[in-house]
């Protein structure tokens, strides 16, 4: 069933235990809550920003309401979901900061995935051009992208320290979108990269 799915949103379906609750920030036309909820028993809910993608989820029979993770987290009861998803989004987000502190106290764990931007084809590209790299999920233009807080593996990684949130997996996926090894050069080597995080217990 892999197919139905991204490469990085079926990454992430393995993350889900059977019958969670989830939060999908950003979901698009809802294939991964459709698929979460069919195949995993998942209690799905959804936020999406674009009113054609909400039309997609309602019709797919998915509980998904239009709004913008940048404000309208705020009003979510804080421990409402055992997990919260937001995948390939972070990066077009106008507050990542104030986001991603929101996925961790809404949910017990937020999963949340993103192009890296230290990726070594990006970092030769820019080098050898002298122009912003364009790839498959970095595809726009730099006068058109949504993307204005492009981050790399060791970027969040850092934030995360900064800001006391607990790292629990860390998954790097190649260009085909299989699984990597995570070593020293996952920060040259991974093409996108999965965070599962957490509130610091401290």
């Amino acid at each position: 069933m892999s197919n139905v799915l991204r490469n990085d949103l079926f990454a992430i379906s393995k993350l889900i235990n059977d019958e969670e609750k989830i939060l999908d920030v950003g979901c698009g036309d809802g294939n991964l809550l459709d698929y979460l909820s069919r195949f995993k028993n998942a209690d799905c809910r959804g936020i999406e920003i674009k009113q054609s993608g909400v039309n997609s989820c309602v019709k797919k029979g998915l509980s998904v309401i239009q709004g913008d993770a940048n404000y309208d987290l705020n009003d979510y009861p804080s421990n409402t979901f055992s997990t919260v998803i937001l995948s390939q989004t972070i990066q077009a987000m106008i507050y990542p900061d104030a986001v991603i502190k929101n996925l961790i106290r809404i949910g017990k764990r937020a999963i949340i995935s993103f192009p890296n931007f230290a990726y070594w084809k990006v970092r030769r590209d820019f080098l050898i051009s002298g122009l912003m790299p364009k790839n498959e999920i970095l595809s726009y233009e730099w006068y058109n992208t949504p993307n204005i807080h492009l981050c790399s593996c060791n970027d969040f990684k850092y934030f995360c320290m900064k800001n006391q949130v607990n790292i629990e997996d860390f998954i790097c996926l190649n260009e085909k979108g299989n699984k990597m090894n995570n070593n020293f050069f996952s920060n040259l080597f991974a093409y996108q990269v999965i965070f599962c995080v957490s509130k610091s217990k401290k």
